[in-house]
């Protein structure tokens, strides 16, 4: 099992806010051997990850889960957050919270939201944030690059049904990839275990961690993976 690393002296420290899926883990009304498990790691809020620099930090995609989660790992600071589905969620956040993006007298210490939608590579700090398209059923939806000095770190593609050539040749090499791999068996919507192990195969990371698990995949699993192969768990944290 992967232990959790310091964050002293790290370039860039990701934490696991969430692993699961959007139904989470355990799933309401489910008696299975995985909802039930008295192991901690198979208890998964959905899928999201905390990333902190020494310039600044940032959430990729907050679901519901998102006030829960930041009270768990005492989340104080966060300059930025980036989604997915930029387009789209950038449309739905303006319409629910139009209170927010509309009212130009916020009251002191409320959040004025500056959007912007990505599609193309931009900078948080000194890391380098290049968007990868990849699809997710019949949709296309953003994984992300994560690069400091010219040095593959992270990328995290957490919500896909494949990884085309074009993004394999983007994230050759790097040193983690976080990646959808939904349970053994396929969906149409996201990656299998098999399917994941097929894309890290072509990637060829130092390590690959599974995100956006399903409650038919336990986190004993993880015995049978390939070395440096592993399943994530809510509040692991990876600092490289």
């Amino acid at each position: 099992m992967p232990t959790q690393l310091s964050t002293l002296n790290s370039q860039l420290t990701v934490t696991f806010l969430g692993t699961g899926t959007s139904q989470g883990v355990p799933m309401i009304g489910c008696d299975c051997a995985v909802c039930r498990s008295p192991d901690p790691r198979d208890q998964r809020l959905r899928s999201s990850i905390y990333v902190e620099t020494p310039e600044c930090s940032w959430v990729v995609d907050t679901g519901t889960d998102f006030r829960t989660q930041a009270l768990r790992e005492n989340i104080r600071d966060v300059d930025a957050v980036v989604f997915a589905q930029s387009p789209t969620a950038m449309r739905d956040l303006k319409r629910v919270f139009q209170f927010a993006f509309e009212n130009p007298n916020p009251f002191p210490g409320y959040l004025k939201p500056e959007p912007h939608e990505i599609d193309r590579p931009f900078e948080l700090g000194a890391t380098v944030i290049t968007p990868l398209p990849v699809p997710h059923g019949n949709s296309i939806v953003n994984g992300y690059l994560f690069s400091r000095d010219g040095e593959k770190l992270v990328a995290y593609l957490s919500d896909c049904s494949g990884v085309p050539n074009a993004i394999v040749d983007l994230i050759a090499g790097v040193k983690v990839l976080i990646i959808d791999a939904l349970r053994d068996k396929p969906h149409p919507t996201h990656l299998s275990v098999g399917q994941a192990l097929e894309a890290a195969a072509r990637v060829q990371p130092e390590a690959t961690y599974f995100t956006h698990i399903a409650h038919e995949l336990p986190q004993a699993a993880e015995s049978r993976l390939p070395a440096r192969a592993h399943i994530a768990y809510d509040g692991l944290k990876l600092s490289l």
